[in-house]
């Protein structure tokens, strides 16, 4: 059996590598794909800084033929459908490892712990300066957006709803502790971004800010759209719920990124909310300016009607979180939209 030290010496020896080895995918495309000497400048002050800690105490305690983690491997990894979803999946990799590195450092070195943690922010700062605007323009591309409720299953029925082609999902947990909702909206980014889709988080801009979220959604009641962007910045997405005219032409006037149209239907999500009904859809279709989504009780019995009206952009909810198939459900709507 491996002692303890051995086995934490492994454990960063082995999470310095996997850090090293995302940033310097990422420092390539900077130089060589964007021409952007600063920002592979900064990939590189960090790769150097985390070989600065890669002493010779942590890099002999390897036993890679003896390690049962090189024969582990997910079909998430064997190819990548995009650019965008290339990088997200090596700044995942990084950020993960720092997060490792950070917490077994404080029983190895605690100044080795905190340079993990503040390396971890400034990946935080280069993901967000470099795939913000990605983000932005896939906003203008997705059609289908699942906002989430509580389930059995909760993660892996979404992550069956992305392998149906799902490329956003809101986290939407009302109920819940706010040390779970971080725990869960944390791990779900991660999924998100291993499939290339956005992650939005409801209601919280500080849980979207404290787990990197690609942005937030709004309510009427929620935190003023001007003060969630000064907490966010300028490179995160933040949606509003509109539930007629008047309320539309204020979040447009806020500067969202897209509106919430609806509930079309009544439906329990919005318990006691009147239905604002297709009339309001084609109210969108005709003055909304930026990307919207028709919400509220749409599933794959009324999509049509709804996208008659003139949507081209839905949300659902029970629709793929309660349904049997989550990902033949997703590629069914999509198909439909």
């Amino acid at each position: 059996m491996i002692n303890q030290k051995t086995a934490i010496y492994r454990i960063l020896d082995a999470n310095l590598d996997r850090a090293r080895e995302g940033l310097r995918i990422v420092e390539e495309w900077c130089r060589f794909g964007l021409n952007d000497g600063e920002s592979a400048s900064v990939c590189k002050d960090m790769r150097q800084e985390l070989g600065g800690w890669h002493s010779d105490d942590l890099r002999t305690s390897r036993d890679t033929p003896n390690d049962p983690g090189t024969q582990l491997t997910h079909p998430q990894e064997e190819e990548r459908e995009s650019l965008e979803a290339l990088l997200q999946a090596n700044f995942c990799r990084v950020q993960e490892a720092l997060r490792v590195l950070e917490e077994y450092g404080k029983l190895y070195n605690g100044e080795f712990a905190t340079g993990m943690k503040q390396l971890r922010y400034q990946v935080y700062g280069l993901e967000s300066k470099l795939i913000g605007k990605s983000w932005q323009e896939l906003l203008n591309r997705v059609s289908l957006y699942l906002v989430t409720m509580p389930v059995d299953n909760f993660f892996g029925v979404i992550e069956l709803a992305l392998k149906g082609g799902l490329k956003i999902v809101q986290y939407r947990h009302k109920n819940q502790d706010d040390l779970v909702k971080l725990k869960e909206a944390y791990k779900l980014r991660q999924l998100c971004h291993q499939y290339g889709a956005l992650f939005i988080v409801n209601d919280r801009p500080d849980i979207a800010l404290a787990v990197n979220a690609d942005g937030v959604h709004l309510g009427q009641t929620d935190m003023p759209v001007g003060l969630a962007r000064q907490m966010l910045g300028s490179n995160k997405i933040i949606g509003k719920s509109t539930t007629n005219p008047q309320e539309m032409a204020k979040a447009l006037a806020e500067g969202v990124d897209y509106i919430g149209v609806g509930p079309v239907y009544e439906t329990p999500t919005k318990a006691g909310k009147k239905a604002a009904g297709l009339e309001y859809v084609r109210y969108a279709q005709a003055n909304a300016t930026v990307p919207w989504f028709a919400i509220g009780g749409i599933d794959e019995t009324n999509v049509g009607d709804v996208v008659k009206a003139g949507a081209s952009r839905v949300a659902v909810v029970r629709a793929i979180m309660q349904g049997d198939n989550p990902t033949s459900m997703t590629q069914n709507l999509l198909s439909q939209l």
